[in-house]
């Protein structure tokens, strides 16, 4: 019989991730914000002067949300999985049985890398959310809400493929791709911040009709309006980086 693996990290591992995900996280989240979000309450805005457009753009609440998440993402979670499979991993950062036999270097070396290749499919998200059509080998491209969300959907597995390759990894950032923009719900509600015109194309609750349970829980948590509040659906494949992220960093 398996055991069953504890619910917290190890003290080291819970204060890396904490750290790393209120301090780092941030910042690469920042790095799309300004195109995608405004924050309402506590905002931290970076901008050279008043009428250029922010440089970076976060909120003071930001930092204990992530560092939060990186210890549920980068820990708990995969940890959860990877018990409830029906065999322990064999390769991957993501691989709590592996990860053990794998000497510190080479393990930080791919939490750097991680880290720099989910910057930089969060950049591409600010490229592809800001920029109406591609030009390659002279053919125009429009980037429409599905292309952009294909072009995003395979850096996100060219990233798996490059520095994990694990079944946990897998399961766990394409469980938080679609749940990560559904956690957001309530802050958006509550108007901590909120998405702007053109990048709120996703309304998952818009098609809750009168009378089914679900919508008295919403109404509940959400408010009566809430089949308008909008999200960006690029957040997804920005969230599977996010994981992979933590994941590499536990």
């Amino acid at each position: 019989q398996r055991r069953r693996p504890p619910l917290l990290p190890p003290r080291r591992t819970l204060l890396r991730l904490g750290l790393v995900g209120s301090t780092v996280g941030p910042l690469v989240d920042g790095l799309h914000n300004q195109c995608l979000l405004a924050y309402s309450y506590l905002p931290i805005t970076v901008q050279l002067d008043d009428s250029s457009p922010p440089l970076f753009a976060s909120s003071w609440v930001v930092p204990p949300l992530l560092g939060f998440a990186y210890i549920v993402l980068g820990y708990i979670l995969p940890q959860t999985v990877d018990f409830v499979l029906p065999k322990p991993e064999k390769n991957g950062i993501g691989s709590t049985g592996d990860s053990a036999r794998v000497d510190s270097s080479s393990l930080a070396v791919l939490a750097a890398l991680a880290v720099s290749s989910t910057a930089l499919i969060i950049k591409l998200s600010e490229f592809l959310t800001t920029h109406d059509a591609i030009d390659i080998a002279g053919q125009s491209i429009t980037l429409d809400g599905q292309t952009s969300l294909g072009i995003m959907a395979l850096a996100d597995v060219v990233q798996w493929l490059a520095l994990d390759r694990s079944l946990v990894s897998l399961i766990v950032a394409a469980i938080t791709a679609v749940g990560g923009p559904l956690s957001e719900l309530p802050f958006v509600a509550n108007n901590l911040w909120h998405y702007l015109p053109q990048s709120s194309d996703y309304l998952p609750l818009s098609g809750v009709t009168q009378g089914e349970l679900i919508e008295h829980f919403a109404k509940m948590i959400l408010g009566e309006d809430f089949r308008s509040i909008a999200l960006s659906s690029i957040t997804g494949p920005c969230y599977f980086a996010v994981t992979l992220d933590a994941i590499a960093l536990g």
